[in-house]
């Protein structure tokens, strides 16, 4: 449940939010040396403004590629390169692309919620096996159950807090 809402969280951090961050670009693929490399793997990333991430490409040959895949992950960033760095400044959001970021937020959160409850099923089937093969009682199987459901219901209740807080950290103008 625990690796649920870390995946969570990791979907939350590509999700822009009119803060630059360098996990904003984790997702971008470039085609470098014959094969398809993370971002990280060619450059690195860093943030020296607000509005404003660069790439600093180790490989001045990979700069137009590096450009290339950033233009094209789809989100929305216009890469522009000076030399072996290439700039990348963060637009302004509309009201309606933050309206959008919130819904695939709360997408990201109701997988975390159906990851979590197929977890709980998993293991309610386990101790029902384990009752039929008669390794514990009815009693057990009924202590164990609620141990589960109420994990579950943290775990969940965690996943709903932090999509109100990334709601409220996109909606902020």
């Amino acid at each position: 449940m625990g690796t649920a809402l870390d995946a969570v969280h990791k979907e939350f951090s590509g999700l822009r939010t009119g803060r630059a961050s360098p996990t904003l670009l984790e997702s971008v693929v470039v085609d470098a040396y014959g094969s398809r490399m993370p971002i990280n793997q060619v450059g690195s990333v860093a943030v020296p403004e607000a509005r404003l991430l660069t790439v600093s490409v180790w490989d001045a040959g990979l700069v137009s590629a590096v450009e290339k895949a950033i233009h094209e992950a789809g989100l929305g960033l216009n890469p522009s390169a000076a030399g072996t760095v290439i700039r990348v400044p963060l637009p302004e959001l509309s009201e309606d692309r933050r309206k959008e970021l919130v819904k695939v937020a709360g997408k990201y959160t109701e997988q975390g919620r159906v990851a979590i409850r197929n977890i709980r099923r998993d293991g309610m089937d386990g101790i029902k096996k384990l009752e039929k093969d008669g390794h514990i009682s009815e009693d057990e199987t009924h202590r164990l159950g609620e141990e589960i459901q109420k994990a579950t219901d943290e775990f969940i209740k965690k996943i709903d807090e932090a999509l109100a807080h990334k709601e409220k950290e996109i909606m902020q103008v």
